[in-house]
Order: C-alpha cells, then sequence, then structure tokens
C-alpha cells in the first residue's frame, strides 16, 4: 500500500515544488513507483517535469468536480516509474465551485485513496496558500513533509501551519503525521542558516530531517530545462542532496 504525503507550507518560495519535483525523480531512481499530484493552479510541478500543460485535456480540477477519473487524467513523464496527475488554472475556480458540495474538504482523499496500492509514493504539490484545496491535500494525505527556507520569516510561518495541521487533525484526518521538516536554501557559510538549522533543530528535534538541501544553481537551471536536476545534472549537489532525502525517507518507512 503506498503513501500519501503532501509538500505543504503556506509561505511561498520555500522550495515545495523543487523538492515535489526532485524528490519524486529520485525515488524513481530508487526503484519506487511514484505519481506527484498538481495541485497548485500554477502548474509548475506538472510543467517541471515536462508535461505541455497546454496539450492536457484532463486534469486535477476535473477529477475533482467529478467529470474525469484520474486514470484518465495521469500521465507518465519521460522518467521510468514516474507519473503526473497535471493541474491547470481552472484549479482557482474549483475552490468556489465545490462550496455548496457535501464533504467538501474531502474530495480529493475521494480522488487519490484509490490509487494507493497503484503506486509506492504519491506527492502531493501544494500552492502556497491555506485555501480549501491544501485542506483537500491535507484531509487525503497520509503525512506532511514541511519545506523550510533557511531564513528568519520562514520561522514566523511555521506556527501557523501546524496550528492548521492541528485542526485538520482533530476535524477531518487524526491520523495525519508529520513526516518532518526540510531544510532548504541552506547555505552553511550564513551563520543565519546555522542558527535556524539549530534552533529548527532544537524544536522539532527527530521531526526534521538530517538532509538538507543547499542552494544550488543547477536546482534552478534545471526547472527552465523542464527537468528534475537528477536528469539535468546527476552529479549537482541539489541533484546528490535530493537523491539523500529520497534513501532518508525509504528508510523512515521501510
Amino acid at each position: 500500500m503506498g503513501k500519501i504525503i503532501a509538500l505543504a507550507n503556506q509561505k511561498g518560495g520555500v522550495g515545495k515544488t523543487t523538492t515535489t519535483i526532485n524528490l519524486a525523480a529520485s525515488l524513481a531512481a530508487l526503484e519506487k513507483k511514484v505519481l506527484v499530484v498538481d495541485a497548485d493552479p500554477q502548474a509548475n510541478a506538472s510543467s517541471g517535469l515536462g508535461i505541455d500543460i497546454k496539450k492536457v485535456n484532463k486534469t486535477i480540477y476535473e477529477c475533482l468536480i467529478g467529470t474525469a477519473t484520474p486514470e484518465e487524467a495521469i500521465v507518465p513523464t519521460e522518467i521510468e516509474r514516474l507519473y503526473v496527475l497535471p493541474s491547470h488554472i481552472n484549479l482557482v475556480g474549483a475552490e468556489l465551485e465545490m462550496l455548496n458540495v457535501e464533504n467538501r474538504e474531502k474530495q480529493l482523499r475521494e480522488v487519490l485513496v484509490p490509487l494507493k496500492p497503484h503506486y509506492d509514493y504519491i506527492l502531493i504539490d501544494c500552492s502556497p496558500s491555506l485555501g480549501l484545496i491544501t485542506v483537500n491535500a491535507l484531509t487525503a494525505a497520509d503525512s506532511i513533509i514541511i519545506p523550510v527556507q533557511c531564513e528568519y520569516f520562514a520561522l514566523e510561518g511555521i506556527s501557523k501551519l501546524l496550528n492548521t495541521i492541528k485542526i485538520i487533525k482533530n476535524k477531518l484526518n487524526p491520523a495525519l503525521e508529520i513526516e518532518g521538516f526540510l531544510l532548504t536554501m541552506y547555505d552553511a557559510r550564513l551563520r543565519l542558516a546555522n542558527q535556524i538549522y539549530e534552533e529548527v533543530k532544537s524544536h522539532f528535534q527527530e521531526l526534521v530531517f538530517t538532509t538538507v538541501i543547499q542552494r544550488n544553481v543547477k536546482l534552478s537551471e534545471s526547472q527552465s530545462f523542464a527537468q528534475p536536476v537528477l536528469v539535468y545534472d546527476a552529479a549537482s549537489k541539489g541533484s546528490v542532496n535530493h537523491m539523500q532525502l529520497a534513501q532518508e525517507l525509504i528508510e523512515k518507512n521501510s
């Protein structure tokens, strides 16, 4: 039975999509069957894995409003064992369309839970907000990875997110666990980055991934080529970090 993991943080620019794309590619390289669910209307996880959004007819939006099944919407990537349930700008409207739907917070759960036996990992890339779609993602997930940028303001957003997780655990998804806090854009030369690492580690202890994602130019470059960094430059620091993260995640769940 597969595991559904949401990558969420309502703060933008912390590396959610970059982590989703590259963690998924690394897991696939380690012979795990992976589905990336793009739950962000910007559809960056879809395009970052080489999916041409203009050529896709069915997306997560159609699945949520009930006009398509996930099997019809899932597309393979160029990487073996890696699939995408793509997104579309229409997803913005889904929140309004779902307002009058019964159990509206559980629509994504109904879409994804039947897929669990077919994948080792289902990774949900959440949008940088705590709207209805993100609530759906956290209700569908077994656990959550929280990317934390190594900057001071990033710490301030964590408490809001933890509060949201607490509410979702109490009301919608009692089984939701924190898979781990992942420090991103880490630069060992900066004193602030080291301070934030120590602070997060002292607060959350074993919930912090040992792996940190270091600042890396190749990570940014790979996105403009619509490729995971593993394909773009397998020897780069960004690729090595995400492979370490994938191995740590597998060990944690074995």
